[in-house]
């Protein structure tokens, strides 16, 4: 990740179009998985806004930390911290907020340690709500997925109260089994002990914050051209999804944390950039001057893939908040390119 003047300049772009920010000041707020794609993203925003909010990122890993936010290693308004979500939140400090987005966020760890990927999305949203009962303050906000909508029948948008088919049996629906499972648990929290949670499905989050073991299309695409390569696709690329830039991501997680209903979850989709995995990969693959080629994925490959034949997802409930998306598909890979050059 470069700290370019095209990223720093977009993240102020992305505060112009948030609600008002006043609730932020002077508060706490606990960022987990903040060394991934979406909450590094994240963690960069809100200081570089300068709204006098503590921030403390958790990660696994304190070193990949420390490397991942050295641009901003002279601030104290952030703390570092090393948190396993497997294990019980062991803080003192009290946070308004909460950002939980730890979890294995790529398709060759669901395939390869699904039992871990349940256990990690499950105890961690468990960990985060028990701090958040303790604290009997706190508004948590859940980043969940679109994968907890499985499969269905026609092809349009997915509204926020629609599920599909998700195969029990399949070692690969840990992800979203647990995916749901968790956020019913941020509903019986709320009904049970009065914590206040919201959720977020997000779509296919692309950018320069990706980190090198994401080996997610979207985000191998523009490591490949940058390396100098083609891009080679392992299937037709025909899904339909709803990628969204990840600062686009940022502004609407904090358009939910702030205005989002309590106990709701917000599809998080740019309509502006709903396009298919082939027609991605195009894009990536023609600002750089590459080729996109086909070849036939092994079959631990194909394991992996998404079984969902489209993710499109309807934000009508994030866009009634005010949010909306600033990047579509042709900005958003030149800023993907910018920043990971």
């Amino acid at each position: 990740m470069n700290y370019t003047p095209n990223y720093i300049n977009d993240l102020h772009r992305i505060k112009q179009v948030l609600p008002e920010l006043s609730g932020l000041q002077g508060k706490k707020i606990l960022i987990t998985g903040a060394g991934g794609l979406i909450c590094s993203a994240l963690v960069d925003a809100l200081l570089e806004w300068n709204l006098g909010l503590q921030v403390y990122a958790a990660g696994r890993s304190l070193e990949k930390l420390s490397h991942r936010f050295s641009h901003w290693k002279d601030r104290g308004d952030l703390t570092l911290f090393s948190w396993d979500a497997v294990d019980p939140l062991a803080l003192d400090q009290t946070f308004e907020f909460y950002v939980h987005g730890a979890s294995n966020a790529n398709p060759a760890a669901y395939s390869a340690h699904p039992v871990e990927t349940m256990l990690t999305n499950l105890r961690g949203m468990e960990h985060i709500l028990d701090h958040a009962k303790r604290n009997g303050r706190g508004r948590v906000l859940y980043i969940s997925s679109s994968e907890v909508y499985g499969t269905k029948q026609d092809n349009t948008p997915y509204l926020e109260q629609e599920y599909g088919f998700v195969d029990l049996l399949d070692a690969r629906s840990c992800y979203p089994s647990s995916k749901r499972a968790a956020e019913t648990l941020c509903a019986a929290y709320r009904k049970e002990y009065g914590v206040d949670a919201v959720i977020v499905r997000p779509g296919h989050i692309y950018g320069p914050t990706a980190t090198q073991q994401d080996n997610r299309a979207s985000s191998q695409f523009p490591r490949d051209v940058l390396a100098g390569k083609d891009i080679i696709m392992k299937s037709p690329g025909t899904q339909l999804r709803s990628y969204c830039y990840v600062l686009d991501c940022v502004s609407a997680m904090v358009t939910v944390l702030l205005a989002g209903q309590s106990g709701v979850a917000y599809n998080i989709s740019n309509k502006d950039s709903v396009v298919t995995i082939r027609q991605m990969a195009q894009a990536f693959a023609s600002a750089a001057g590459k080729q996109l080629l086909f070849e036939d994925p092994t079959h631990e490959e194909a394991g992996a893939f998404n079984k969902m034949t489209h993710s499109d997802l309807d934000a009508s409930l994030l866009e009634q908040l005010g949010w909306q998306g600033i990047f579509d598909l042709e900005s958003g890979v030149r800023a993907t390119l910018d920043g990971m050059n």
